[in-house]
């Protein structure tokens, strides 16, 4: 039997079109009413996400 993508997991991500994986950093939803619109603004963005290709392999099996 194959190994099966963790869909739960690939949900988070998302693949770019040269494989680099981007996430959106964790605790960003709420209680941000103190902070400066600014450091807000910066909450809402994605960043790139690390992963060893043993962990790629693991979670992300049928996605390129």
């Amino acid at each position: 039997m194959s190994m099966k993508t963790n869909k739960s997991y690939a949900k988070r991500l998302k693949v770019t079109k040269t494989g680099k994986l981007i996430a959106r950093k964790t605790g960003q939803n709420h209680f941000n009413s103190k902070e400066s619109s600014k450091e807000r603004f910066q909450k809402g963005r994605n960043s790139e996400f690390h992963m060893s290709n043993k962990e790629r392999s693991r979670f992300l099996v049928n996605i390129k």
